[in-house]
């Protein structure tokens, strides 16, 4: 009898190593094969591997860093749950053979901000006046081809985007939700859907059903428009409708019209931010909104199904419409300058060590041997800033040691000095 349980506690042990080795192995395999798929767009580390008997694998540690962005994806969890040892292996083994219930968790998701998101050699064409205009565009400076970037959003507090992710999987549907902090959330519901690891472009067409989606701002949009507002120098109000006039003219540039009810619901969002709950339709031109002809009546029953703070909204389509293209006005083809208006903004005293939240600001610093430069904050290193100047017609950009700086200011609005 004492034998027959050493035989058993030993074919036990043996069994469980090599569970937990198999899932190793398997798991660093698959790792393995998405690090060079996704070679091509960055690089991406896997952290520790390890697993539960139940049919958990876990990832400490791992991270992506896209070649285009400066700061790397930070995933400091993530537990994938296939509900039995034998569907883990099975999974791991043949990603096509997911179980018909699994689900996946990212805890510790983490993207720093700086105020230069994109290396240098992704925006140095910028973006150009033949591509269609962004619908979303949202303005933040007297000059409206200023939109929100990074740099407002650390100026704003944002220092980093940081959350969790949860994907579930049933016979029945596809839930996911993307939970930030101080950001707001997403949540998405696809009836019928399935999720193709192998093949990511077939989940797409894996249902015909909408996926219904909840946008969540967390108070973040109220923040938005006060702060994009105040540095526009004008009142929040002012500033929807320009970013409303935004929104418009990107949709004549995909020859689509908002009607009355679309354009109030994107105003009212951008001045109060909320819950947003619609159904969109990943195949469709316009994501399931309905787009009517010119003379189809407004009260047709043809209308985009979505609540707003849990209230339904009318009347919410598209009419068809010429596409305009919009030829660039004379000034559009000149480097991007706030307008200085010495009523509004003034020279402030920075840190320098905040210094890369002012990158592409109108600086100036004195230098301990006394001199003052003044120009435009072009990069900035551990060691020295850049300041481009306009010389000659064009811009030059000159190095200076961080160490060799007494002062550092920076031309923006606010209280004087």
């Amino acid at each position: 009898m004492k034998r027959l349980f050493t035989t058993l506690v030993l074919a036990a042990l043996l069994g469980f190593a090599a569970y937990k080795a198999g899932v190793w192995w398997l798991a660093d395999q698959r790792m393995s094969e998405a690090r060079q798929a996704l070679g091509e767009s960055g690089v991406l580390e896997r952290g520790k591997i390890g697993s539960g008997v139940e049919g958990r694998l876990v990832l400490s540690g791992a991270h992506w860093q896209d070649f285009e962005l400066t700061q790397p994806l930070v995933i400091g969890r993530a537990e994938l749950d296939a509900g039995s040892p034998v569907a883990l292996l099975a999974a791991l083994a043949d990603p096509s053979d997911l179980p018909a219930n699994w689900s996946l968790q990212a805890e510790g998701l983490a993207l720093a901000l700086e105020a230069t998101m994109f290396r240098n050699w992704v925006t140095a064409d910028g973006t150009g006046w033949g591509e269609q205009a962004a619908l979303f565009a949202l303005p933040c400076a007297p000059d409206p081809r200023q939109q929100l970037g990074s740099g407002d959003l650390l100026r704003m507090g944002v220092t980093r985007l940081a959350g969790e992710l949860i994907v579930r999987q049933t016979p029945e549907h596809v839930h996911l939700e993307l939970n930030t902090a101080n950001t707001g959330s997403l949540e998405i519901n696809w009836p019928g859907a399935r999720i193709n690891l192998v093949t990511p472009e077939a989940t797409l067409e894996s249902s015909s059903q909408p996926l219904e989606v909840t946008l969540r701002d967390g108070g973040l949009m109220r923040r938005v428009a006060a702060y994009c507002a105040r540095e526009a120098g004008i009142d929040p109000g002012q500033w929807a409708g320009r970013a409303l006039g935004s929104f418009e003219a990107g949709l004549k540039a995909y020859g689509w019209r908002a009607s009355e009810q679309l354009r109030a619901l994107y105003r009212q969002w951008l001045l109060e931010g909320g819950e947003i709950t619609a159904t969109v339709r990943p195949g469709s031109e316009t994501l399931g909104i309905p787009v009517r002809s010119e003379d189809e009546s407004a009260d047709g029953n043809q209308s985009w199904t979505v609540e707003y703070n849990g209230a339904k909204v009318p009347d919410v389509f598209l009419r068809k419409a010429e596409p305009v293209v919009v030829e660039p006005p004379r000034e559009a083809l000149e480097p991007v300058v706030p307008r200085e208006n010495p009523a509004l903004t003034s020279w402030h005293a920075e840190d320098p060590e905040t210094s890369t939240a002012w990158i592409g600001r109108k600086v100036r610093v004195l230098l301990s041997n006394g001199n003052l430069v003044e120009g435009r904050l072009a990069s900035v290193t551990e060691r020295q800033l850049e300041i481009a100047r306009e010389v000659a017609g064009g811009e030059v950009a000159y190095p200076i040691a961080v160490r060799a700086i007494t002062e550092f200011e920076v031309w923006r609005r606010g209280q004087a000095r």
